[in-house]
């Protein structure tokens, strides 16, 4: 009835099709209540607890209106679903991507029970029966309270110890994902460009060719080290999340620490050009020692030597092939 290409209009629908889309829509977002619960459960078990909890309440809607369909037309419910109605708000497969951050679900959650709330005020407009109006208001009232629902689950589930650890699981979890790659790209394309960039640099003294190596050098490090991240380790048995997202991290990254001070050599003047990306390498140094010491709690000063002291190494040694 309802063709991909031949969609029905949501102002169009009968009443009986209206029942029928309500029924598929809350037995849908069960089942991906259902899997964020799963998704949630081996880091996030209080969390999961809730979202079961929320799963449950959606099916105990889709009985009440399995119940009041029956009442009105039989127990023959066509089969609609969201994909069915033109000018019905559409549900992203968010549930289906791997790795999906806690904070990320939760703000799914809301925007599932936003759209629902919305589509039982407007059915509950278009009713004529006066039992349906009522399940359908009701129902619109417990969409837009289930803020407050959240917040009583998780006032039972989650304490505030429970509470504490799922944060320091999802700072741990950010760090591994996206921190860590990231940094080990950053630290790469900071470092391992500085030799051919400075000794292009002091070889040729032209910056539109040092500029070419440095560019060269910082894009191709930045691929290479985004293959090499995302291929490694699909953080199945290391937990370090996806690797798509690793590799991303880790590449892009690369590929910004070395065009930070590839970038000045765009200016004609060689000392100007030279001078600046001196002092972006300082930056990029110190950046990568405050990170380190920000998310991996590295003492300040034990990072920045670290840096530093390898930072110039590679300087130096750029510095002497380009005047050998």
């Amino acid at each position: 009835m309802f063709g991909t290409s031949n969609r029905k209009n949501f102002k169009d629908l009968s009443e009986q099709e209206i029942l029928a889309l309500a029924i598929a829509t809350e037995e849908d977002d069960s089942r991906i209540y259902r899997v964020f619960a799963k998704t949630l459960r081996p880091d996030y078990p209080d969390s999961a607890r809730v979202f079961d909890e929320m799963a449950i309440e959606e099916e105990g809607h889709r009985s009440r209106l399995t119940e009041e369909f029956r009442r009105r037309f039989g127990d023959v419910i066509p089969l609609i679903r969201r994909e069915h109605v033109s000018g019905f708000y559409a549900q992203k497969p968010v549930w289906l991507i791997e790795n999906l951050g806690i904070e990320r679900i939760r703000d799914e959650a809301r925007r599932m029970e936003h759209n629902s709330h919305s589509f039982y005020v407007q059915a509950a407009a278009r009713s004529t029966d006066a039992g349906t109006r009522e399940l359908l208001n009701q129902l619109a009232s417990a969409e837009s309270g289930h803020e407050d629902t959240y917040s009583v689950l998780t006032s039972t589930y989650l304490t505030p110890e429970a509470l504490e650890e799922e944060q320091k699981t999802a700072h741990r979890q950010f760090v591994l994902t996206w921190i860590q790659p990231g940094l080990a790209g950053l630290m790469d394309g900071s470092v391992s460009t500085l030799a051919p960039v400075f000794a292009a640099a002091f070889a040729t003294h032209n910056t539109h060719e040092t500029f070419l190596v440095g560019l060269a050098a910082s894009v191709g490090a930045g691929i290479s080290m985004g293959f090499t991240e995302a291929v490694s380790d699909d953080g199945a048995i290391s937990g370090r999340g996806s690797p798509i997202k690793r590799g991303v991290a880790c590449g892009i990254m690369t590929t910004l620490g070395g065009l930070g001070h590839a970038v000045p050599y765009l200016l004609p003047d060689f000392l100007t050009a030279t001078i600046i990306a001196m002092i972006i390498v300082v930056i990029e140094l110190f950046s990568i020692a405050w990170i380190q010491n920000r998310y991996m709690e590295t003492p300040f000063f034990r990072a920045a030597l670290q840096v530093v002291l390898g930072g110039a190494l590679v300087f130096g040694a750029g510095i002497l092939i380009g005047h050998g």
